[in-house]
């Protein structure tokens, strides 16, 4: 438990009753209440460089964050779900947005999460599990009506509002992604640009404001992120046992742990997309240690941070590597919770807002 923030108390010294007697005339009020507590430096710099950082994404559209050079995959809804996961990972991504050509429209983003929501269905209809290569994606607000989970809200934002307005939107639909739709002039008819995702709003900021440096509070101090009742896992743990806790829960991950807490690894949402390629559903029997093994040998492995670390620290690892979550760990590496990028991007935005306001 972090101690509470040290308060300064003044002693006041009785010079005699001559300066009693001012002070009691001055400032009577002073004596029935007590001193007010000094902003702390680190309280003061962390308010300021939260305010740079909102000022920054202000400033900034979502233009600004793409890069040079890139290229943009869009499926048809009428495309069958064993087909997009190919292209998927012949291509090395993990989500694409929407187009329903009938309408002429947006219709949305393909995740990881519909093709875990694919598989929890035909879990729980075996008898259907013959028919789902023609399995399209127009049908999968069907499977999220069946599951009784709630459908990712069909959001958007224009590339030319400020960023700050496209976290806020992802802020309030639970997105950790959101597209770029804009309107073709001449048509006026909606074009998708491109799509953004938390990881990429947060470099950017880690790479162009000098102020994150300034967010030196603990983590600890903060409580940003999950502590309690963490769901975990274990390397003998079958994978459909870890998938039903990943749509039960609506997350992302699943820490690995051994009998005494310690961290093993952790179990992504995306891991279930490498079992399932081509089309193949057996591997889910696969206990979590075997499945792992099937990762790409280039998986950077996964990022950890401390109670005691600040979003100071967390920024420079965002900076340099690609991260998704960090697992927060004590020096013996026990899990003690999970801080995910929506917890950072939630902190940024919304901590002390009202005050400032």
């Amino acid at each position: 438990m972090i101690p509470p923030p040290h308060i300064e108390r003044r002693k006041i010294l009785d010079s005699g009753p001559s300066t009693l007697v001012t002070r009691l005339s001055c400032s009577p009020s002073s004596y029935l209440r007590p001193p007010m507590a000094s902003e702390r430096a680190i309280d003061r710099e962390e308010r300021q460089g939260l305010r740079a950082i909102r000022d920054f994404l202000k400033a900034r559209n979502s233009y600004d964050v793409l890069p040079l050079s890139f290229r943009l995959i869009i499926f048809d809804t009428s495309l069958s779900v064993k087909e997009s996961l190919n292209i998927l990972i012949q291509n090395g991504i993990v989500s694409a947005p929407l187009w329903d050509s009938k309408a002429s429209k947006f219709a949305g983003l393909l995740t990881t999460s519909d093709y875990i929501n694919v598989i929890q269905y035909y879990f729980q209809n075996p008898a259907a599990l013959d028919q789902i290569d023609q399995f399209r994606l127009d049908s999968l607000r069907e499977v999220e009506k069946a599951l009784g989970v709630a459908p990712p809200e069909t959001v958007s934002i224009d590339p030319e509002r400020p960023l700050y307005d496209a976290c806020r939107r992802m802020l309030e639909s639970r997105a950790r992604r959101i597209p770029l739709v804009t309107s073709d002039s001449q048509t006026e008819r909606p074009h998708v640009l491109s799509v953004i995702t938390q990881y990429r709003i947060l470099k950017f900021v880690a790479v162009n404001v000098p102020d994150t440096q300034q967010l030196r509070r603990p983590l600890g101090e903060l409580l940003l992120g999950s502590y309690d009742n963490v769901a975990t896992a274990s390397m003998d743990t079958p994978v459909i046992d870890v998938i039903h806790i990943l749509v039960e829960r609506s997350i992302s991950s699943v820490p690995i742990v051994n009998s005494e807490g310690v961290v093993y690894n952790v179990f992504e949402s995306v891991d279930v997309i490498t079992l399932i390629k081509g089309g193949f559903y057996d591997d889910l029997s696969l206990t979590v240690g075997e499945a792992l093994k099937k990762r790409s040998p280039g998986f950077p492995g996964i990022y950890t941070c401390s109670l005691n670390d600040g979003l100071d620290t967390i920024f420079d690892t965002i900076r340099k590597s690609r991260v998704h979550r960090l697992v927060v760990v004590d020096e013996h590496f026990k899990l003690k919770g999970v801080l995910t990028l929506s917890d950072i991007l939630h902190y940024i935005l919304l901590e002390g807002e009202n005050e400032e306001a």
